[in-house]
């Protein structure tokens, strides 16, 4: 199928972060882009064949996990993520024109970008109200459509005044000057190849703890601890049944067809009552996973020959 009849869903209105991530997806260029208003409907576009991927926030470096993507790759099943990819966050503080920092009483924000302003915000507006948005262009968007609403202001990004007419009273409103957010891109299960492990790869899977019960988590820590395997990302969501029952969704350095991934994700299988694998991708900082000597491919092929040895003796 050629670039330009696929279609590809990401968080609008044109000019937020997801579509800056997307921006960076070679097999996207020429395709289609369609912007979508919730985390909901990229999935439903990826589950019933409208797109043939979505992009979506999976991790901030402030705020962690976005806890409704993870829900949702852990509850929706065949999906894949195909890759990985970094902004940079910056936010602005913008009004329509005319209005000043002294009479801003409430400020339109995405409840992630609210978070990663609080001090700004205590310290410049301490006595205001948050009015949530659907995405940071979407507050800018709304501030600048529905004058005389609650509104005054908006947290946006950087492009996002002068798209909309609006005035930048503050820029770089971060409390964070690093904040980077951590960006998937999802598809369906089959509809893609899984990517070739590259040598600075990641997978993701999601493993439910079979019970509430004195070292579970740790039994299941160990499945890769003993295998060499880091963990980037072990994030606890409930399953929902009961209190005290949790799932958590687990990035590790490695790619499923390195040895110690898959020794360490049969390990999982066989302790976990429900995993599901969520995809082996490459890295978008691109730094390579060294294992240790003991945890090299070729260790393990060399104890799988040994063992084939013993069984013909």
């Amino acid at each position: 199928m050629p670039a330009a009849d696929l279609s590809y869903s990401y968080l609008g209105p044109a000019g937020t972060f997801t579509e800056a991530a997307l921006a960076q997806v070679t097999a996207a260029q020429g395709a289609s882009w369609r912007p979508v208003n919730n985390i909901g409907e990229a999935l439903d576009d990826v589950v019933g064949g409208v797109s043939i991927a979505a992009m979506l926030a999976i991790e901030n470096t402030v705020e962690g996990g976005v806890a409704a993507v993870l829900d949702a790759l852990a509850s929706i099943p065949d999906l894949r993520i195909v890759g990985e990819y970094l902004v940079p966050v910056r936010f602005a503080l913008v009004v329509r024109p005319g209005v000043g920092l002294d009479t801003v009483r409430a400020v339109a924000a995405h409840p992630v970008a609210y978070a990663q302003c609080r001090v700004w915000l205590h310290e410049h507006l301490p006595s205001h109200t948050q009015l949530p948005a659907a995405s940071n262009v979407q507050a800018a968007q709304f501030l600048a459509e529905h004058e005389g609403d609650l509104a005054q202001a908006a947290i946006a990004t950087p492009t996002a005044g002068a798209r909309f007419g609006l005035t930048t009273l503050a820029e770089d409103i971060g409390d964070n000057p690093n904040a980077m957010t951590r960006f998937v891109l999802v598809a369906r299960a089959g509809s893609v190849p899984l990517p070739a492990p590259t040598g600075a790869d990641k997978t993701s899977i999601v493993a439910d703890l079979p019970s509430d019960r004195p070292g579970a988590l740790l039994e299941l820590l160990e499945q890769f601890a003993t295998r060499g395997v880091n963990l980037s990302l072990l994030h606890s969501r409930p399953i929902g049944d009961e209190l005290g029952r949790y799932r958590f969704v687990i990035d590790l350095d490695g790619h499923l067809d390195d040895a110690r991934v898959a020794d360490a994700l049969l390990g999982v299988r066989r302790f976990s009552p429900r995993v599901l694998f969520l995809g082996s991708y490459p890295r978008a900082d691109g730094r390579p996973v060294a294992a240790a000597e003991a945890h090299d491919d070729v260790v393990y092929a060399e104890a799988r020959s040994w063992l084939e040895e013993l069984r013909r003796s």
